[in-house]
């Protein structure tokens, strides 16, 4: 009988367990502590109901591999909801990447529904329950998610986080893009324009990432001895929120606005042609992430490009170290965005 066969019942159904525990001569529970609690079983005994789990093809195989290697080559990734009225696909792009890196280091990404904000933990709990992965990656890294990394580290399950636990609590290995260092370089770049009444288009304050790049906006005006009282507006990640939000700054006669993510850039565009005024020409616009509207826009938004292949690889690094010696220091890894000059900010000899 070939194993396509054997791995169906009567009725032409995949093999169960209850069937598998009949070819291997035990019950149900053994076969549940075979690839649950093997430590429970003889050896004899878990010998014979993996030979039985390969034999019939049952969909746990890859746990009852799992048992023998104690490597899955699954690294596990929770996709999140991405929230109404937004542009950004960062995160997307981040899983081609980490997905590249990981074919390349013998890897495979495992992909999960997982609630904005870590409030829950059932897919993590449920993929280490079926031996299922080696470690997961984290995309989602604020304050809120503390207790999940926490979860982890207790429990000795390898993680690496893209973006930092913005924390007083540092926990594990994580890679981030240094924000500030990129919108630090949007304003000099605006400088060498001619421009000195620069306007930031930011998140929420207590947002981690969006605090993070407001400081560079402000760092480098400083550094110049530039106006930044009541030159700061915030917003949801919306683009109609931003397009209202922006509003004070261009009354105030802003001449430039570097914005947060390239959402609010658009937000940003669509309130200067609300009031007759040109992006690029009247009033300089930058945005960070270089998300695909960037180019496709009219004009071309000036934006920062997030280095993602090489935060690609280097999680999948990070996690490869924490997996083969998980008493490992931590290690914590920023690396540095790319302004990418479009028409939104010429280069100031275009």
């Amino acid at each position: 009988m070939s194993r396509s066969t054997s791995s169906s019942s009567a009725k032409g159904g995949p093999a169960t367990l209850a069937m598998v525990a009949g070819r291997a001569g035990v019950s149900p529970q053994t076969v549940s502590n075979a690839l649950n609690s093997p430590d429970l079983l003889r050896p004899e005994t878990l010998e014979r109901v993996l030979r039985a789990i390969d034999e019939m093809g049952y969909r746990p195989s890859r746990a009852a591999q799992t048992l023998r290697t104690r490597s899955s080559k699954l690294i596990g990734y929770g996709i999140l909801p991405a929230p109404p009225g937004t542009t950004a696909l960062v995160l997307d792009r981040f899983l081609h990447a980490l997905s590249e890196a990981a074919d390349e280091a013998g890897y495979r990404i495992l992909l999960f529904a997982a609630p904005a904000g870590g409030a829950s933990l059932r897919g993590h709990e449920e993929l280490l329950a079926q031996h299922a992965v080696d470690g997961f990656v984290l995309s989602d890294t604020d304050e809120r998610s503390v207790p999940r990394q926490a979860w982890l580290a207790k429990r000795g399950v390898p993680f690496v986080g893209f973006g930092r636990m913005w924390s007083a609590r540092q926990i594990g290995d994580w890679v981030d893009v240094d924000g500030a260092l990129g919108t630090d370089a949007a304003v000099e770049h605006l400088i060498a324009l001619g421009h000195h009444d620069i306007g930031f288009l930011g998140w929420q304050r207590g947002s981690g990432v969006g605090d993070d790049r407001a400081k560079g906006w402000q760092r480098a005006m400083r550094r110049h001895g530039l106006r930044t009282r009541s030159r700061r507006a915030q917003s949801a990640d919306d683009v109609e929120e931003a397009r209202t939000a922006v509003k004070p700054l261009l009354d105030a006669g802003v001449t430039a606005v570097v914005a947060a993510s390239d959402t609010l850039a658009l937000g940003c565009y669509n309130a200067l042609r609300e009031r007759g005024a040109a992006p690029g020409r009247d009033v300089a616009v930058t945005g960070f992430d270089d998300s695909p509207i960037a180019a496709i826009l009219s004009p071309g938004l000036t934006t920062l490009a997030q280095p993602l292949e090489a935060v690609g690889r280097e999680c999948v690094r990070l996690l490869q170290t924490r997996i083969s010696d998980p008493d490992v220091p931590p290690e914590r890894i920023l690396l540095e965005p790319s302004l990418v000059i479009r028409d939104s900010a010429p280069a100031p000899d275009a």
